[in-house]
Formats: C-alpha cells, sequence, structure tokens
C-alpha cells in the first residue's frame, strides 16, 4: 500500500485488486462493515465494489427486517443508533453488485448497482459522513437518505426521507449536519443533471472478473473471544485506535 502527501498528511492509496473495508461508525463503535475490492485508487477518488456472496457485518435489526419484511424492525435501527446500542451479526451479501466511489470531504457516495444478469438497474447516491481513510479502508457514515437515479440519469427518486426526518427529531442529524447535506443534495442533482463528475464516466460495461476471489473482512475469531463473538483484529476497535 502507498500513501499520497496532502496538505494534512499522507493518506493511504490501495493497490487494485486488494481489499478495504468500509466501517460506518457512531460514538466510536461500528455500525457495519463491508469488505470492497479495489478497482482503483487515486488517492482523491477510490473506486471499489462487492457482490453477491460477500460476508458483512450489519446491524441485527437491519437482517431481521430483511428476513421478516417487518417495518417497524427496519424503523427500530435508528433509535438504536441514536442511543448507541445495537449488536452486529454477519450477513451474505444476495443479488446486486455494488460499484461505489468515495471522496474524501464530501457527503455523499455514488454506486452504480447490477442486477444478477449483469444489467445496471440505478444510480445509487448514499449521504454519508464524509469518509476518513484508515489503513485497511474507510470510515465513515450513512446519513440515512438516498437518492435512486436510472441508468439513463433521466429521472431520480429520493428513498428513506421518513428514516432521515426521524434521525433529525432524535438528534443524529444536528441543524449544521441537515445544512451540509441539503448542500450536497443540491450538488449531487447538478452533477446528475449536467452528467458531470461521477456521471460523466458510466461503468455500464463494467464487472467483476469471475477470477477474483470474493474481498472478505478480517479472519473470524473463535466465538466469544471479540466483543462481538466473531470480530477480527481491529474489526471493531474504535475509529482512530488502530
Amino acid at each position: 500500500m502507498g500513501s499520497v502527501a496532502t496538505d494534512a498528511a499522507a493518506v493511504p492509496v490501495f493497490p487494485e485488486g486488494s481489499t478495504v473495508v468500509r466501517r460506518d461508525t457512531q460514538r466510536g463503535k461500528v455500525f457495519s462493515a463491508i469488505p470492497y475490492r479495489v478497482i482503483r485508487d487515486t488517492g482523491t477518488e477510490l473506486v471499489a465494489a462487492f457482490w453477491p456472496g460477500v460476508e458483512i457485518l450489519s446491524p441485527s435489526t437491519w437482517i431481521e427486517w430483511l428476513r421478516t419484511g417487518d417495518d417497524a424492525v427496519r424503523k427500530q435501527a435508528i433509535p438504536n443508533l441514536a442511543a448507541g446500542r445495537w449488536s452486529l451479526v454477519r450477513w451474505v451479501w444476495r443479488d446486486t453488485t455494488v460499484l461505489a466511489r468515495f471522496e474524501p470531504g464530501q457527503h455523499f457516495s455514488v454506486s452504480q448497482r447490477f442486477d444478477p444478469r449483469g444489467q445496471r438497474n440505478a444510480w445509487y447516491i448514499d449521504f454519508i459522513r464524509p469518509c476518513r481513510r484508515t489503513p485497511d479502508g474507510i470510515d465513515t457514515l450513512d446519513l440515512l437518505v438516498d437518492l435512486v437515479v436510472t441508468p439513463d440519469l433521466s429521472a431520480f427518486r429520493w428513498k428513506d426521507e421518513d428514516e432521515y426526518a426521524q434521525g433529525r427529531r432524535l438528534g443524529l442529524i444536528t441543524d449544521a449536519l441537515h445544512r451540509r447535506v441539503e448542500a450536497a443534495r443540491q450538488h449531487v442533482l447538478s452533477l446528475v443533471e449536467s452528467r458531470q463528475g461521477p456521471f460523466a464516466e458510466g461503468w455500464s460495461a463494467w464487472r467483476p472478473d469471475p477470477s477474483w476471489p470474493l474481498p472478505a473482512l478480517p479472519l473470524a475469531q473463535p466465538a466469544g473471544t471479540g466483543r462481538h463473538g466473531f470480530t477480527g483484529p481491529g474489526l471493531l476497535d474504535p475509529p482512530g485506535s488502530g
């Protein structure tokens, strides 16, 4: 792994084909962890992907919602996040291939999603806390609201506005952070309309190389040895503790 010098410090640059872990963190705890395969890293733009079969760590409420469809369970994740109380479980990602791009300082990330036949089914914009690079990947936090755009950029819809409103009521989204998210929303819409930034490069023909091994989280410890029974070395350490 190399590095690129910035005005603040050298940041890690991850080799093509290596594995990085995106961790969503809150109150010094890991809320989710997903391993990605690095497609390209310039030091200012990280492009990485994961696909069906990849094992992730996610809050138990999200997994229960996927299994049962109970929307009340899904909404409980927001109070848990605000209170700093949740448990993580392993889950094997299904159906969708995700090709994501992360840039420093941005309150959003942009991904393209492909269905099981390899057809693009959406652009997906997550509004996030700006990424912080770590020796193993990036730390951020999903800020609940998303924008879904058709593959040809002709139409869009907002997703999970109810969760965002709940996050505001519970103090997860402060007034200052809300203003930054609102500015990011307008910026993203302008990029979509002008086909600029990440939307200028379609990646429509991209596919994961079938010879690639699945990106994987750090090796699990035996049950009961970590704080959550399955943590790999450092994976659930507080942000910045490495």
